[in-house]
């Protein structure tokens, strides 16, 4: 079947259906923000952001040592060797304060458009469940320990309750997921650089080690304009997937 490009006829029942819902998702994520009830889904958010540190440290043919997510938020990543400048952005060897980029914009793009598939929020809960087992294995601290546990936990009874009874919430689950990590990353990147000045963060590190000259305001500007497209265009896939 041809897709949809030019989102003709735009929108059909999916389609409404799913704006919706990403919009439902993106008011309570924002309205409970400092709430205790976001609490684990802002630390699995700091989770992908440190696993995309990791996957880009292996992609540079670094070595991973070890992955640390702290309860305040904050996320560690040790690694070394690999191409340092390809690291930060894609999450720095190491830092101990919330620091969401690129890695999690991409992560939520991904999730949001697995979500409009049954089979494919499937696959993405079966990859997520496998990279929790993975970093499971060499995480630094209790925390990050805790919280592998207990989404491996979490995914197993909202897969169970997908299959075996009438409450089939994975694709929502996948949803809310996408969206957390699409808004943490482009909120962080504004608090660390923007609303108060982090010089720890991976932006202001990054303008440190690349030669272009961009402080780290600048280069925090780009990621946050980056992870606002790769937000649109998960929007905009979605669209067409299901047009």
């Amino acid at each position: 079947m041809k897709a949809n490009w030019e989102l003709k006829n735009c929108c059909n029942h999916e389609q409404v259906v799913f704006l919706t819902t990403l919009g439902v998702c993106a008011v309570v994520i924002l309205a409970l923000w400092r709430t205790l009830v976001l609490m684990p889904f802002k630390l699995i958010t700091v989770f992908l952001h440190e696993a995309s540190h990791a996957v880009a440290c292996k992609l540079t043919c670094g070595h991973v040592e070890g992955i640390k997510v702290h309860a305040d938020e904050g996320g560690e990543t040790q690694t070394r060797g690999g191409v340092y400048w390809f690291i930060l952005p894609a999450g720095c060897n190491t830092f101990l304060i919330p620091d969401i980029n690129l890695g999690s914009s991409f992560w939520g793009m991904v999730l949001i458009l697995a979500s409009t598939n049954l089979l494919t929020a499937r696959i993405a809960a079966a990859c997520f469940a496998v990279a929790l087992l993975v970093v499971l294995c060499v995480a630094k601290n209790w925390t990050l320990r805790a919280l592998c546990i207990g989404f491996i936990i979490f995914l197993a009874v909202v897969w169970i309750l997908q299959e075996m009874t009438k409450i089939r919430v994975l694709r929502y689950i996948i949803l809310f997921i996408g969206v957390m990590n699409s808004l943490f990353s482009v909120y962080d990147i504004f608090d660390d650089l923007i609303s108060r000045r982090v010089h720890s963060s991976d932006a202001e590190k990054f303008a440190e080690v690349c030669p272009c000259p961009c402080n780290g305001v600048g280069w925090g500007l780009i990621w946050g304009f980056i992870s606002f497209l790769f937000l649109c265009g998960a929007m905009y896939l979605g669209l067409v997937s299901l047009s």
